[in-house]
Protein backbone atom coordinates (compact mmCIF):
# COMPACT_ATOMS: atom_id res chain seq x y z
CA UNK A 1 0.00 0.00 0.00
CA UNK A 2 1.33 3.44 -0.87
CA UNK A 3 2.35 5.83 1.88
CA UNK A 4 -0.29 8.55 1.60
CA UNK A 5 -0.22 11.74 3.63
CA UNK A 6 -3.95 11.85 4.45
CA UNK A 7 -3.73 14.95 6.64
CA UNK A 8 -2.76 17.38 3.86
CA UNK A 9 -5.10 16.21 1.11
CA UNK A 10 -7.73 18.74 -0.02
CA UNK A 11 -11.41 18.04 0.44
CA UNK A 12 -13.49 17.14 -2.57
CA UNK A 13 -14.45 20.39 -4.32
CA UNK A 14 -18.01 19.30 -5.21
CA UNK A 15 -19.49 21.18 -2.24
CA UNK A 16 -17.91 24.44 -3.35
CA UNK A 17 -18.88 24.20 -7.02
CA UNK A 18 -22.18 22.31 -6.95
CA UNK A 19 -25.27 24.44 -7.57
CA UNK A 20 -28.58 22.94 -6.42
CA UNK A 21 -30.99 22.45 -9.32
CA UNK A 22 -34.76 22.32 -9.61
CA UNK A 23 -34.65 18.66 -10.62
CA UNK A 24 -32.56 17.59 -7.63
CA UNK A 25 -34.68 19.68 -5.25
CA UNK A 26 -37.93 18.26 -6.57
CA UNK A 27 -36.54 14.73 -6.42
CA UNK A 28 -35.55 15.20 -2.78
CA UNK A 29 -38.99 16.67 -2.03
CA UNK A 30 -40.67 13.59 -3.57
CA UNK A 31 -38.80 11.43 -1.08
CA UNK A 32 -39.61 13.73 1.84
CA UNK A 33 -43.28 13.92 0.86
CA UNK A 34 -43.39 10.13 0.63
CA UNK A 35 -42.13 9.85 4.21
CA UNK A 36 -44.63 12.49 5.32
CA UNK A 37 -47.51 10.65 3.67
CA UNK A 38 -46.38 7.45 5.42
CA UNK A 39 -46.47 9.29 8.76
CA UNK A 40 -49.98 10.60 8.10
CA UNK A 41 -51.10 7.12 7.02
CA UNK A 42 -50.02 5.86 10.45
CA UNK A 43 -52.02 8.72 11.97
CA UNK A 44 -55.11 7.60 10.02
CA UNK A 45 -54.56 4.02 11.19
CA UNK A 46 -54.43 5.31 14.78
CA UNK A 47 -57.72 7.15 14.18
CA UNK A 48 -59.37 4.00 12.77
CA UNK A 49 -58.07 1.80 15.61
CA UNK A 50 -59.35 4.31 18.15
CA UNK A 51 -62.76 4.28 16.44
CA UNK A 52 -62.83 0.49 16.69
CA UNK A 53 -61.62 0.30 20.30
CA UNK A 54 -63.55 2.73 22.51
CA UNK A 55 -65.52 5.93 22.52
CA UNK A 56 -63.04 7.74 24.78
CA UNK A 57 -60.04 6.76 22.62
CA UNK A 58 -61.89 7.94 19.52
CA UNK A 59 -62.90 11.21 21.19
CA UNK A 60 -59.25 11.98 21.93
CA UNK A 61 -57.91 11.43 18.42
CA UNK A 62 -60.99 12.87 16.73
CA UNK A 63 -60.63 16.05 18.79
CA UNK A 64 -57.03 16.28 17.65
CA UNK A 65 -57.96 15.72 13.99
CA UNK A 66 -60.71 18.35 14.13
CA UNK A 67 -58.54 20.99 15.83
CA UNK A 68 -56.75 23.74 13.91
CA UNK A 69 -53.49 21.78 14.28
CA UNK A 70 -55.14 18.66 12.87
CA UNK A 71 -56.52 20.68 9.95
CA UNK A 72 -53.07 22.10 9.28
CA UNK A 73 -51.48 18.64 9.37
CA UNK A 74 -54.15 17.19 7.08
CA UNK A 75 -53.80 20.09 4.63
CA UNK A 76 -50.01 19.63 4.57
CA UNK A 77 -50.54 15.89 4.10
CA UNK A 78 -52.87 16.56 1.20
CA UNK A 79 -50.21 18.74 -0.43
CA UNK A 80 -47.60 16.04 0.19
CA UNK A 81 -49.83 13.36 -1.31
CA UNK A 82 -50.49 15.41 -4.43
CA UNK A 83 -46.81 16.34 -4.76
CA UNK A 84 -45.71 12.73 -4.37
CA UNK A 85 -48.31 11.63 -6.94
CA UNK A 86 -47.13 14.23 -9.45
CA UNK A 87 -43.52 13.20 -8.81
CA UNK A 88 -44.36 9.58 -9.55
CA UNK A 89 -46.14 10.65 -12.74
CA UNK A 90 -43.03 12.61 -13.75
CA UNK A 91 -40.99 9.43 -13.35
CA UNK A 92 -43.46 7.50 -15.50
CA UNK A 93 -42.95 10.09 -18.24
CA UNK A 94 -39.17 9.73 -17.85
CA UNK A 95 -39.46 5.92 -17.88
CA UNK A 96 -41.24 6.21 -21.22
CA UNK A 97 -38.22 8.14 -22.51
CA UNK A 98 -39.67 11.66 -22.71
CA UNK A 99 -38.80 15.10 -21.30
CA UNK A 100 -35.14 14.51 -20.44
CA UNK A 101 -33.86 17.88 -21.59
CA UNK A 102 -32.94 20.28 -18.79
CA UNK A 103 -35.45 23.01 -19.62
CA UNK A 104 -38.42 20.61 -19.72
CA UNK A 105 -37.25 18.81 -16.56
CA UNK A 106 -37.04 22.11 -14.68
CA UNK A 107 -40.51 23.10 -15.90
CA UNK A 108 -41.87 19.76 -14.73
CA UNK A 109 -40.27 20.28 -11.31
CA UNK A 110 -41.84 23.73 -10.98
CA UNK A 111 -45.12 22.34 -12.31
CA UNK A 112 -45.10 19.78 -9.51
CA UNK A 113 -44.92 22.52 -6.86
CA UNK A 114 -47.61 24.61 -8.53
CA UNK A 115 -49.78 21.60 -9.40
CA UNK A 116 -49.66 20.19 -5.87
CA UNK A 117 -50.64 23.59 -4.47
CA UNK A 118 -53.56 24.05 -6.89
CA UNK A 119 -54.79 20.49 -6.38
CA UNK A 120 -54.58 20.92 -2.59
CA UNK A 121 -56.65 24.10 -2.74
CA UNK A 122 -59.24 22.34 -4.92
CA UNK A 123 -59.29 19.36 -2.52
CA UNK A 124 -59.75 21.59 0.54
CA UNK A 125 -62.54 23.56 -1.12
CA UNK A 126 -64.38 20.46 -2.34
CA UNK A 127 -64.08 18.50 0.90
Amino acid sequence: MADVNRGNRPLSPHLSIYRPQMTSGSSIMVRISGLGVLGVALFVVWWLLAAASSESAFALIDGLVRSWLGGLVLTAATWGLWYHTLGRLRHVVWDLGYCFDVKTSERMGLGMFVGATVLTIITVLVV
